[in-house]
């Protein structure tokens, strides 16, 4: 029997990217509702939009901080970055 996920709805908007030497405008993607995260292990994923050079130094970074719309500021760990894209798949928690 196939399991279904339940679909988490979509969080865009424009924030604030800083990481070591860095720091700008980006654009983002959230799969979930970032207010919904408590300390521990639960994450959510997500991704940013940049210049594919900003995007790959994130990528590099390893970590950065991600500033959103509403002024909230998360710890991010950057998972995934194609050579050339300025798109970077990350992991957002508190």
């Amino acid at each position: 029997m196939t399991r279904l996920r339940k679909q988490l709805p979509a969080q865009l908007g424009a924030g604030e990217l800083r990481y070591r030497g860095f720091e700008g405008p980006v654009d983002y993607e959230i799969r979930g509702e970032p207010a919904s995260l408590r300390l521990g292990p639960a994450r959510l994923h997500g991704s940013l939009s940049a210049t594919p050079d900003v995007a790959a130094e994130a990528f590099r970074a390893g970590e950065a901080h991600l500033r959103l719309e509403g002024g909230e500021v998360y710890r991010i760990t950057l998972v995934g970055h194609s050579a050339g894209s300025g798109v970077a798949y990350f992991e957002m928690r508190v």
